[in-house]
């Protein structure tokens, strides 16, 4: 049964949940700038294709999203080490799925190579899998980070879309697991909403920065962590949908493809985006139905978002003294 909502030793906890996604968000929002400057510098740029002018902006940007997160999970781990063990398990996961996504960032992994490292990166959550479960549902925890991390990676490309959606989910995942009184996992999506919110101050249009698969892997990777260990997996799958949705799309309308394969969504001489008339179809290109701003466009995509993430807290509120 979850512990009483909002306990005095759950406040107390809350507290110092709260000062570790201060830190996460202060350490993230502090880096940017000189990290941006050291990726332009080293010419780890790219086109944004959605603006008439293409300027260049910074990529793998996500590097530091991950740097925030780990900073404030071992404030975390220090600060409070009832917990310890799967704190840091989760950080080792985020850690080598970051990895992962710096790799296929520099030299653009194929999809079995990345489905491979994706695989082996979620491996450690095995350890701390609940007693008495079967081998099945043990291969699941790797494979779950490997289809969750590639969902929040492929619903992307305009400006903030994919910081502001982790964002949303992850204010859900936290809000969640206060009602449901999950102790040990709270502190893990506050940590990442703190950093999230921080990156989306650079990343939100006119954006400065992309995060690259660094920056998005880790989304997915962290809300797999966070189902898991917090047993809230119908709430992680609630806050996926849009990105649920967004994949279905693209593999109904043009199959498996690789990412560069992909054709942009093109811009008229309006300054506003359109989708061309062939080509995969998705939910940013559901969204459009006529053209719009880029920044009309990526508020659409967060409020389905917003929809799917309260639907989650009120299912928790709804079941909060059983197991979901």
């Amino acid at each position: 049964m979850a512990a009483p909502l909002l306990s005095p030793d759950y406040q107390n906890f809350l507290l110092i949940y709260s000062i570790c996604g201060i830190v996460a968000f202060l350490t993230t929002y502090l880096v940017m700038p000189r990290l941006i400057k050291k990726l332009e510098d080293a010419a780890i740029v790219g086109k944004d294709i959605h603006k008439p002018k293409k300027p260049i902006v910074a990529e793998m940007g996500g590097i530091g999203i991950l740097f925030g997160f780990t900073i404030g999970m071992f404030l975390a781990i220090y600060l409070d080490p009832r917990p310890e063990f799967p704190l840091i398990i989760t950080l080792l996961v985020i850690l080598l799925v970051g990895m992962v996504g710096m790799v296929d960032d520099l030299i653009v992994l194929s999809s079995k190579e990345k489905l491979l490292l994706l695989w082996l990166a979620g491996l450690p959550l095995i350890l701390i899998a609940p007693p008495n479960v079967g081998i099945v549902y043990i291969l699941l925890i790797p494979i779950a980070v490997t289809i969750a991390a590639n969902l929040t990676n492929m619903l992307a490309g305009l400006n903030g879309i994919e910081s502001g959606l982790g964002a949303i989910a992850m204010t859900s995942l936290t809000l969640s697991c206060i009602i449901l009184g999950k102790y040990d996992v709270t502190v893990i999506a506050i940590v990442m909403l703190g950093a999230l919110l921080a990156f989306l101050i650079y990343n939100r249009h006119p954006s400065r920065v992309f995060p690259g698969d660094v920056g998005t892997l880790i989304i997915g990777a962290c809300i797999v962590v966070i189902a898991f260990i917090g047993r809230v997996k119908m709430i992680a799958f609630i806050v996926l949908v849009p990105n649920i949705i967004d994949s279905l799309l693209k593999f109904y309308s043009a199959g498996v493809m690789e990412r560069q394969d992909h054709a942009p969504t093109k811009i008229g001489d309006d300054g506003k985006l359109f989708a061309p008339s062939d080509g995969f179809n998705s939910l940013i290109r559901s969204v459009l139905r006529r053209p719009m701003s880029e920044e009309r466009v990526v508020h659409l995509v967060w409020l389905i978002g917003m929809l799917f993430g309260a639907l989650g807290i009120i299912l928790a509120y709804v079941f909060k003294n059983s197991i979901i």
